[in-house]
């Protein structure tokens, strides 16, 4: 009777009983309602290999050192997005620079990515190194290919790179065919051959898994009837895609409320779901490598559509405020927002340090960055792009917008991801009933949960920290309630 009980109970407190909690928290972010309840919280790291071989090490809000993908998972990111270039090296094999980002290094980021279930964006750029409406360069070897021959390449490439990933066991979600391809792609500029490309990269990701979704990227929001006309012309040319996807980076790309209406052009006109591919915002003016910065005291710091200090706070609105630009697209239709290189911070910090001590951590942040290729371009990239990157190579443009300090900790900001979800509280690890207490109920709330896929408390409910509620987390409460020494702090009080 009394197992019977306690069933009875938990089923009711599960049911009718809703979840509530308490603020606290150095950052302070409304939550969101959202449309889509696996709205895209997602980050991209593809620079992550390449810093971790500079050194770079990562720690959680506590101090602790951690995985960067757990340190993720832990404060609400739930997907991965990942550059892959061709042949980011030289005759030499010197890395080109940008995180080296070949399929191998997609590969090494996917294995570690399954371990907390995160799921992955594929950007293939279809080029040796970085794609951007102002290059759209072909890979070295399909220099000299007619459209054609190059179609038949990206099938190639897209089938062979992503069966590299898929095979590491990671839950490929979405996958890019081109990375801002508004002015063309692997060096094809006319509408029909672009939509040929597009075509072949789509064609090659049905044949491997026709559950993966398939987007198309541009940027340049705030030319709004030229991004919508970017959406007629995928219609036109009878593009099979699922996705609509462009940049948003509010110091170039208008208001919040154009690119609302962007993307519900593309929602509403032809039912098409939409992400906001890469965003970004500084939460200081200060340079950390010595390498300048996209947004700083002389660049970028200033506009109608910058809403926000660059501060922690400031930089979280950032991203609450896309987010929530994005889910009041129409039908549903706003799957979710990437971060930009939330994690690509100094290989070694430049900041309060004496004239004689600059210079020399000056001169080893360029050796890491010529030798591993965790800078935004090495001096080696002026093989394939010596009007741009061979001139201007050096270190992270990206520092002051990362979640991490220049060493590596995990900043308040952070928890963003998980605030815009469930808002600022207090929890105790395992206490998915959320009556502020670890026991029974809570085990018998996690087998509803799975079973019928009720509402949980899933910051509480997730005592692994895997980025999933489980089985597991029910066995892990109930060693906990038997005395039985877990890895885990479950009945740790922790805030968001």
């Amino acid at each position: 009777m009394k197992r019977l009980f306690i069933v009875f109970i938990s089923l009711f407190l599960v049911l009718y009983c809703p979840i509530s909690f308490e603020a606290k928290s150095e950052i302070v972010i409304e939550k969101i309602d959202f449309n889509n309840k696996d709205f895209i919280k997602g980050m991209d790291i593809s620079s992550l290999i390449s810093l971790e071989n500079s050194g770079v090490k990562y720690y959680n809000q506590d101090g602790a050192e951690e995985d960067l993908l757990r340190i993720l998972a832990l404060n609400g990111v739930n997907y991965i997005r990942v550059r892959v270039w061709n042949n980011p090296f030289d005759k030499d094999g010197n890395g080109y620079g940008g995180g080296n980002c070949d399929i191998n290094t997609a590969v090494k980021i996917a294995e570690r990515a399954k371990k907390y279930n995160l799921k992955m964006l594929i950007d293939f750029h279809y080029s040796d190194f970085w794609a951007d409406p102002a290059k759209q360069k072909a890979p070295k070897a399909w220099y000299n290919l007619s459209t054609d021959e190059k179609v038949e390449k990206v099938k190639e490439f897209t089938e062979a790179s992503l069966r590299a990933v898929k095979d590491t066991g990671v839950q490929i979600g979405m996958v890019q065919i081109g990375n801002e391809t508004t002015s063309g792609i692997a060096g094809v500029y006319d509408k029909s051959g672009m939509a040929k490309i597009f075509n072949a990269g789509s064609s090659a990701v049905r044949k491997l898994d026709s559950e993966i979704k398939v987007a198309i990227h541009f940027t340049n929001p705030e030319k709004t009837e030229a991004i919508k006309a970017l959406a007629d012309f995928l219609n036109d040319y009878n593009v099979d895609y699922d996705v609509f996807a462009t940049s948003y980076y509010p110091y170039w790309h208008g208001s919040l409320e154009n690119l609302t209406d962007v993307l519900n052009y593309a929602a509403t006109t032809y039912s098409k779901e939409v992400i906001v591919a890469e965003t970004s915002y500084a939460n200081t003016l200060k340079d950390t490598d010595s390498h300048p910065n996209t947004v700083s005291q002389y660049a970028n710091n200033t506009g109608e559509n910058l809403l926000w200090n660059f501060t922690l706070q400031g930089q979280a609105n950032e991203v609450r405020a896309v987010m929530n630009a994005v889910n009041k697209v129409e039908n549903k239709k706003g799957l979710g927002v990437f971060y930009w290189e939330g994690a690509w911070i100094s290989v070694g910090d430049i900041t309060n340090l004496s004239a004689q001590e600059y210079a020399s951590r000056q001169n080893e942040n360029k050796k890491l960055w010529e030798q591993f290729g965790s800078g935004w371009a090495s001096s080696y990239s002026s093989e394939y792009d010596p009007d741009d990157a061979g001139k201007y190579f050096g270190g992270s443009a990206v520092d002051n917008q990362a979640f991490f300090t220049a060493n590596g900790k995990a900043l308040s900001s952070l928890k963003v991801f998980d605030l815009v979800t469930y808002g600022n509280m207090d929890y105790l690890l395992g206490d998915a009933e959320n009556d502020g207490t670890v026991d029974i109920l809570d085990v018998s709330f996690i087998q509803r949960h799975l079973a019928y896929k009720t509402d949980i408390n899933k910051k509480a409910a997730d005592t692994d920290g895997d980025n999933a509620v489980t089985i597991k987390d029910a066995t892990a409460i109930q060693k906990y309630l038997a005395k039985i020494k877990t890895e885990y702090p479950i009945g740790g009080s922790f805030s968001i």
